[in-house]
């Protein structure tokens, strides 16, 4: 596998092709007991520096996934932000495609977004999820995300998670 990851413009054609099939597969999977899906993109300009980023992965030049951060209001209410805000920075729209599955995207992706959040000054990386996307959990809790209280309203996620980035880990 020789899987690139690049920092892109969220209005490149191949996003609009990766957000339709992500949007796409999640409307037909959304759990039924849950309701309906409710099919909302982020604004390309959310995923902009200094407030975001978009991130595609290429194989051999074929976008497989991508994934888009972007700066969410400070937590300034939380117990463990007594030394001043929680600059947080929000995981939206990870997506592997069916041909990338398996070989390491999701990990790729969710590595530059992590380090594009780091260099854009995050002290938390915050997302939310389904219970229903139980591969993806588990990847979130295996980089270390905690899950915590809904910071959002989204109302197809049941699961929300963020990750400190301004601390040593834990070993």
């Amino acid at each position: 596998m020789s899987v690139e990851v690049r920092t892109v413009p969220a209005v490149l054609p191949e996003v609009d092709v990766l957000l339709d099939a992500y949007l796409d597969e999640r409307e037909a999977t959304f759990p039924n007991a849950q309701g309906t899906y409710s099919r909302t993109r982020t604004p390309a300009a959310e995923f902009t520096p200094p407030n975001g980023v978009f991130a595609v992965a290429y194989d051999d030049g074929v976008a497989v996934g991508c994934g888009g951060l972007r700066r969410i209001a400070d937590d300034t209410g939380s117990p463990d932000v007594a030394d001043g805000p929680d600059v947080r920075f929000e995981v939206k729209h990870v997506f592997v495609t069916p041909a990338g599955r398996g070989r390491g995207v999701a990990t790729a992706v969710m590595d530059a977004l992590e380090r594009a959040g780091a260099e854009l000054g995050a002290t938390s990386i915050v997302l939310d999820t389904n219970d229903s996307l139980v591969a993806a959990a588990a990847m979130y809790r295996s980089r270390g995300y905690e899950r915590v209280a809904p910071f959002n309203e989204n109302p197809n996620a049941t699961a929300w998670y963020r990750k400190r980035t301004d601390r040593e880990p834990v070993v």
